[in-house]
């Protein structure tokens, strides 16, 4: 993975992520070049000085979108309000979640990526999915060339622990699966994204419990095939995705990016500093996702995070894919996932190696080509397709 930040592998994760989704380096290089000292003195030291430096960046592409604007170029502005976007989102996931600007930061967030997205005519649409007395959000872009009145498959993409649908968007996978004529929906599932930040919904051990609903509203679609939703998740998605899929029969498949098999060992693991964190502040972050009081009452609930003993009622296709270099998920954990998927009646496991690329978590190091490999066997399963139309 390249490293801006030699010292500090979790900044240096989040400058991976915003590349994969579309920063340009020539303005990464002005975000950060201002930032290395400050990244020497650990995770959690300067986020501060990070979230200006990179709300600034936003607010310069913004200011440049208008400039287009009034000149009538919308395309131009819509480009850059994207990017601005990507820019105020990684700002405000390293940030504390009590930290006072973080809040208004991502509802300006949500407006530009929104603004970005009309003004270039995209085909990414913004659903409300009807759950308790409020909803979960999620971006549906449609699978390319389809007829109008087509039911396409749709692969449903679960956020990890840090992550929001406006984050994943941007990266290869989406061209990728809906150029092999698949739907995908990007979920902010409770515990992230605006479920967490809006309506306060954290995260459940039992993910069926949201998963179901979500299948329910996509059934009334008319442009969606029942008969053909599929279920993958990115890092923390590992576990969220295959819990779903063992308990909701109505997915016609599963996949993970990062097979995060025992959550909870991974949290006794980093209390003893055994592998690395995705975000600064991490104890008071994941105590926020998953609405504990103390760090005693968020051991206890991520004790509960596990596989074990769930994966044997996946009777679907299933993909476990993971990075023989992750830093944060042992590599391990995929071939526990894959061993326990016993009655699937098509089961594959794949490492990403440094020959293929993507090897680091999530193959921030090269998302495309493990990007590519996922959207092919899901397409091969879902009826889409593995080459230009």
């Amino acid at each position: 993975m390249f490293q801006y930040f030699p010292t500090n592998y979790v900044w240096s994760l989040a400058v991976a992520g915003a590349l994969e989704a579309g920063a340009k380096i020539g303005e990464i290089d002005e975000v950060c070049q201002p930032l290395r000292a400050a990244a020497e003195q650990g995770d959690d030291a300067g986020t501060e000085a990070f979230f200006a430096a990179w709300v600034a960046m936003g607010d310069k592409l913004v200011a440049l979108a208008q400039r287009d604007l009034a000149a009538g170029r919308e395309l131009s502005a819509g480009e850059k309000l994207e990017r601005a976007a990507l820019y105020f989102i990684t700002a405000e996931r390293m940030q504390a979640h009590d930290f006072a600007p973080r809040r208004k930061l991502y509802r300006k967030m949500l407006d530009t990526f929104s603004r970005g997205q009309r003004l270039l005519r995209s085909s990414c649409t913004r659903v409300e999915i009807p759950y308790r007395d409020v909803h979960l959000a999620g971006l549906l872009v449609r699978a390319e060339g389809a007829p109008p009145d087509a039911r396409l498959p749709l692969l449903v993409m679960l956020n990890g622990l840090d992550c929001t649908k406006e984050m994943l968007y941007p990266n290869p996978f989406t061209r990728q699966i809906t150029a092999r004529g698949v739907s995908v929906l990007y979920l902010d599932q409770p515990g992230s994204g605006e479920a967490l930040r809006l309506f306060g919904m954290e995260a459940v051990a039992d993910t069926e419990a949201w998963a179901s609903p979500v299948v329910d509203y996509l059934e009334t679609r008319a442009d969606v095939d029942p008969q053909r939703i599929g279920l993958a998740g990115v890092s923390l998605g590992g576990y969220y995705c295959p819990r779903a899929v063992a308990f909701e029969p109505r997915f016609a498949l599963g996949a993970v990016w990062g097979a995060n098999h025992d959550w909870g060992e991974i949290q006794q693991r980093r209390q003893q500093r055994e592998g690395e964190n995705p975000v600064p502040h991490y104890w008071k972050h994941v105590m926020w996702v998953w609405g504990a009081k103390d760090i005693d009452e968020f051991m206890h609930t991520a004790s509960t995070v596990t596989l074990e003993g769930v994966l044997d009622r996946i009777t679907v296709p299933f993909l476990v894919t993971h990075g023989e270099g992750d830093r944060q998920i042992p590599l391990s954990y995929a071939s526990r996932t894959y061993d326990q998927l016993v009655n699937s009646p098509d089961r594959e496991l794949k490492i990403f190696t440094h020959e293929s690329g993507g090897v680091e978590h999530v193959s921030l190091d090269n998302m495309s080509n493990a990007g590519a490999y996922i959207a092919d066997w899901i397409a091969e399963r879902l009826g889409g397709h593995t080459k230009a139309a």
